[in-house]
């Protein structure tokens, strides 16, 4: 049976993975699922994340899970969704 996400993206650092709207740089595209968080940039709400999104520069507005601490020790965001 498939866990829920929040069990497989924990982190010790912080008592909470949120998730919400963020600014994504991916300049290499929208096909991943798993952003660095020096590549993050974590907005109030939608509206605000649709506002700073410049696609033609690599900055995708988005929602995502994070950050949590992955296997490698990097802080993570995880892709739940692309925002049009």
């Amino acid at each position: 049976m498939a866990e829920a996400i929040s069990s497989l993206i924990a982190d010790t650092e912080s008592a909470l993975v949120r998730t919400g709207p963020v600014v994504i740089y991916s300049p290499g595209g929208r096909n991943r699922k798993r952003f660095p968080e020096n590549c993050v940039q974590v907005c109030a709400d939608e509206d605000e994340a649709r506002r700073q999104a410049r696609p033609d520069a690599g900055f995708h507005a988005a929602i995502a899970s994070g950050p949590s601490r992955s296997s490698e020790g990097f802080r993570l965001f995880y892709l739940v969704r692309w925002l049009a």
